[in-house]
């Protein structure tokens, strides 16, 4: 499944997350994969797509980054070209 993650930074601060991030690595967990990632021009969020089956391992991700002024959310996401393989039979007669 694929996870869109938004990471805000208190008082827009990405600093210590990239500092952590170039010293240690996306600490991810075996099963965890990161796909790729957008950051807001005020560095007030980053949007991180990631892919896992256990939800439980973005649990285990996000602990790892108390302490640092960021806050995540985590959206489940659906590709558009798979959601329009389901929506098409609705399309027909319409």
């Amino acid at each position: 499944m694929l996870f869109m993650i938004i990471e805000r930074f208190k008082d827009n601060d990405m600093v210590p997350v990239y500092r952590r991030v170039r010293e240690s690595g996306r600490s991810l967990p075996a099963g965890l994969k990161y796909v790729d990632s957008w950051i807001e021009p005020n560095f007030a969020r980053c949007f991180q797509l990631m892919e896992t089956d256990d939800a439980r391992l973005l649990q285990e991700w996000v602990l790892g980054w108390r302490g640092l002024g960021v806050t995540f959310e985590i959206v489940p996401v659906v590709p558009s070209a798979e959601t329009r393989a389901v929506v098409a039979p609705f399309l027909e007669g319409a």
